[in-house]
């Protein structure tokens, strides 16, 4: 089972659509020298849409932590009181897509209340990038409070992911798409070490912080694409680079199994029957939650 953006695609269903271009940099810094130009590469929607088709859907998310036995930690999250620190267009990019995971989080264990604080954070940063007048806080409200619509919210976000992603593009602020994937993906693989930490007899658990080497090498490609325009993503590629060397000690083997036919609710599907093999040691993924946890400190500051 694969983890990971547990809530990212909750924070990206709230933008949808198009609408005017604004002016505004990509990034605002206090420093000159950190400014972006808007002449970065653009990612294509289909590089994204690759990484995103590894995505589960958060239903799957909730039930690996919910079989782990382990109850609601709100200390695995990052406040949304913090919000109001986040000042620039690169912070407040990679913390939407943080929130994002953390609403997911409540999500799994019907915490509304949180839920709710979550969501006007979520609004607030997305106000700040310009995107907060496609936010429908209304229907998030209503599918992202009931663990029963998960698997129907997954199947609008997936498809709003690709409209977000065109729209940026055509802002020239398609990084602002890989920060909001990298933001949730760190928040997820912080959320699941900390799980694991508490439960280190789960074996499911420590697989899937050993899967996630092969999302961290697509995180990593798509912010190589921007290292050379702006010196924010450089640093943030630096420090995967750091959490890269000790997945490099994880060890992932693959079987090759020929596919099947099989009859899923009357309908014919492709089963894929190959297997993985993760070799990760408790020394490792304790590396990883504190490279990780490193990298999130800096991000949430």
């Amino acid at each position: 089972m694969r983890i990971l953006l547990i809530g990212l695609i909750l924070a990206l269903f709230t933008v949808a659509g198009c609408g005017k271009k604004t002016d505004e940099p990509i990034f605002t810094e206090d420093k000159p020298d950190t400014t972006a130009t808007a002449e970065e590469t653009p990612i294509s929607k289909e590089v994204i849409g690759d990484i995103l088709q590894q995505i589960p859907s958060p239903l799957e998310i909730s039930v690996l932590l919910k079989e782990s036995g382990k109850t609601y930690n709100p200390a695995f999250l990052n406040s949304a009181d913090n919000a109001s620190k986040y000042n620039t267009n690169y912070k407040k990019a990679l913390n939407l897509g943080i929130y994002g995971t953390d609403l997911g989080y409540t999500n799994i264990y019907e915490q509304s209340k949180d839920g709710a604080k979550y969501m006007t954070s979520i609004k607030g940063l997305a106000d700040g990038l310009s995107i907060g007048q496609f936010f429908d806080i209304e229907t998030i409200a209503r599918l992202a409070t009931n663990s029963k619509n998960l698997d129907s919210l997954l199947l609008i976000t997936t498809q709003n992911f690709n409209t977000i992603n065109s729209y940026l593009q055509t802002q020239d602020r398609a990084n602002l798409s890989v920060l909001f994937l990298t933001g949730g993906w760190l928040e997820a693989l912080h959320i699941t070490c900390g799980v694991a930490s508490a439960n280190p007899g789960n074996q499911q658990l420590k697989e899937t912080i050993g899967e996630q080497k092969i999302i961290l090498e697509n995180i990593m490609l798509l912010l190589s694409f921007y290292k050379d325009t702006d010196q924010n993503m450089a640093s943030l590629l630096k420090d995967m680079e750091e959490l890269k060397k000790i997945y490099d000690k994880v060890k992932i083997t693959y079987t090759y199994k020929e596919s099947t036919f099989e009859v899923v609710d009357g309908v014919m599907v492709i089963k894929d029957n190959s297997t993985s093999t993760i070799e990760i040691t408790p020394e490792d993924i304790a590396s990883i939650s504190a490279a990780t946890s490193s990298i999130r400190n800096k991000i949430i500051a």
